[in-house]
């Protein structure tokens, strides 16, 4: 057992409220992933797109840092559908500054998705150089990926669902895509540099600019339910992003998860990091903005956060957000990619440190004693694992009544305590 530091004892005699599990219930159409390949043949098989690929060309796809359902599988069927019509597709990372801004940890990130040169059998080609291809409505300067910039045709595979930092017609998804992810670092920032406020008239400025100066072919989006799972792919024309994407957001909108209860007094995340959200974890669901521009989510006082996912390399980003931590997420962290991210989208309050505690426990105990105007002896706590994978969570048992009768909750076990080790970890 570990030595107890003095601020565990400032913290010992906090309770710990008994949990119990439930079941979130959400609307669930899904696609099945055997059922991807034939939907995407048949989509691209359209005369408006499969007349645009030529035997020869060079096409680039672009391909993201976000945990995307079958993104692996969506990007090869991309990929085949291409080599099906004798062009040459190459794969680029389309992920502004993540991944450290280096080629090689970009190219990490996508291997840690699955989608690497020998699953999807063309290459990957990674660079941090970007190249000017015109200039937006505001006369300001337009630079992509290097290699999509010199290709003969770009196809932009993505996810649309809503931001996490401002709202408008086009969030998280196909102008986002072009616009930052394939702007590399330096399109991030320019795009990031007026800040959140200004985001929603940025992106389709910017993204406008690249379809009109770039040789963007069409985009393969995908939507997903609320359970992680792809439910909807598309193909849209370049000539049609504009008009289509903000009603795809929507719809997007409507699937999204959420915690089914309003408010808590601390709210645990068991883990967070990339693959959940670019926010590490989705202010949609936790509540935790970083700017003023979008609401939503849960009401929590405090928020604890225990660990962070392998799929995140390090990247912490979404830490500062948290009222505290556990040492265990502090030797994780990896600045090097931390740094970069926050620097270029001008919020740096994601990477800002909280309070580390030794272990889970008191980490949630530290959020418990710091609430105010709580019954502390009853507090309200919901723990989630994460803030994509939102079917079973857990609620203290003051929720109890509040619940019962409610057609969307399941409750699946008796309150219990924490399974708590010697050393204050959770099992």
């Amino acid at each position: 057992m570990r030595e107890r530091p003095f601020v565990a004892d400032l913290v010992k005699d906090v309770t710990v409220p008994r949990m119990f599990r439930v079941r979130q219930i959400f609307p669930r159409n899904k696609i099945e992933p055997e059922e991807i390949p034939g939907i995407i043949k048949k989509l691209l098989s359209e005369e408006k797109f499969s007349s645009q690929i030529k035997p020869g060309m060079k096409i680039a796809i672009t391909a993201g840092s976000r945990g995307i359902a079958n993104n692996a599988l969506t990007t090869k069927c991309i990929a085949d559908f291409i080599k099906s019509k004798g062009a040459l597709p190459f794969v680029v990372p389309a992920m502004g500054s993540h991944g450290g801004s280096t080629a090689a940890g970009q190219r990490e990130i996508l291997k840690g998705y699955g989608i690497t040169e020998e699953y999807l059998q063309c290459p990957i080609l990674s660079s941090m150089e970007v190249k000017k291809i015109g200039v937006n409505e505001e006369g300001k300067d337009v630079y992509i990926d290097k290699y999509a910039a010199e290709s003969d045709g770009i196809v932009i595979g993505c996810r649309i669902k809503p931001h996490t930092a401002f709202r408008g017609p086009y969030e998280s998804g196909i102008m986002k895509m072009m616009a930052i992810g394939l702007g590399k670092q330096y399109g991030a920032q320019v795009c990031h540099e007026a800040g959140f406020k200004h985001m929603a008239k940025n992106v389709p400025l910017f993204g406008k600019a690249i379809i009109r100066n770039a040789p963007v072919l069409f985009a393969v989006p995908t939507i997903e339910n609320a359970y992680d799972e792809t439910c909807k792919i598309v193909a849209v024309n370049a000539d049609e992003i504009e008009e289509m994407e903000p009603a795809l957001l929507k719809e997007a909108a409507s699937y999204m998860a959420r915690i089914l209860v309003d408010s808590c007094d601390v709210l645990v995340v068991d883990e967070i990091g990339k693959n959940y959200s670019g926010d590490g974890m989705d202010p949609n669901i936790t509540g935790t903005f970083c700017s003023p521009y979008a609401t939503g989510g849960i009401t929590a006082q405090r928020v604890a956060v225990l660990d962070l996912s392998e799929e995140t390399h390090g990247n912490g980003i979404g830490l500062g957000f948290s009222s505290a931590t556990t040492k265990r997420v502090f030797d994780k962290l990896d600045l090097a990619s931390m740094y970069p991210n926050a620097i270029t989208c001008t919020v740096l309050g994601g990477v800002r440190i909280p309070i580390i505690m030794e272990s889970d426990k008191e980490a949630i105990q530290v959020c418990i004693k710091s609430c105010n105007e709580i019954d502390k002896t009853r507090p309200r706590v919901v723990r989630i694992p994460n803030s994509l994978h939102l079917e079973h969570i857990m609620l203290s048992e003051d929720y109890l009544d509040e619940i019962k009768g409610m057609e969307t909750i399941e409750i699946e076990s008796e309150p219990m305590d924490l399974p708590f080790d010697e050393d204050g970890m959770l099992w």
